[in-house]
């Protein structure tokens, strides 16, 4: 790897956050040259992306080239002496379309989903008069709330 490879992830995405997080300490325990941004306590500007389109999915920054996706994934795995396994197979011929699928098409846009959530959520209980209003919010971000009893 290049001196000082940049991670961008979703810091309040709470799986994109414990997966960091493992990704960190190995990192940290091995020395490597990688730098965790958190999009989310983070200018992102010498990075690339912006932070919406950094939620949407992994990307990693390296020597100036911008990585994302499972392209990401397999540069940050083979960088790391633990997940060397993981890149070698999810990079085979007939694993490694499966998995860009997979991730493109069901867990990037899941995940991207969760974050939108979280985000109208918050935005519906830390907006001035969000008391009042509550029920609407959420009932206008998809997110399911118990009926109101007469």
């Amino acid at each position: 790897m290049n001196p000082r490879t940049g991670i961008i992830y979703n810091g309040s995405c709470p799986i994109c956050l414990a997966e960091v997080s493992a990704y960190r300490r190995h990192a940290e325990g091995h020395d490597l040259p990688l730098d965790f941004a958190d999009l989310t306590r983070t200018d992102l500007g010498r990075y690339g992306p912006k932070a919406d389109l950094a939620a949407r999915r992994r990307y990693l920054v390296e020597g100036g080239q911008i990585y994302s996706g499972l392209d990401a994934f397999l540069r940050l795995w083979a960088a790391m002496p633990k997940y060397r396994w993981l890149a070698r197979i999810v990079g085979l011929p007939v694993i490694g379309p499966l998995a860009r699928l997979a991730y493109d098409h069901a867990a990037a846009p899941l995940l991207y989903a969760m974050h939108r959530r979280r985000q109208t959520a918050r935005a519906c209980f830390t907006s001035p008069g969000a008391r009042h209003r509550l029920r609407p919010c959420l009932q206008s971000s998809m997110i399911s709330t118990p009926p109101s009893s007469p």
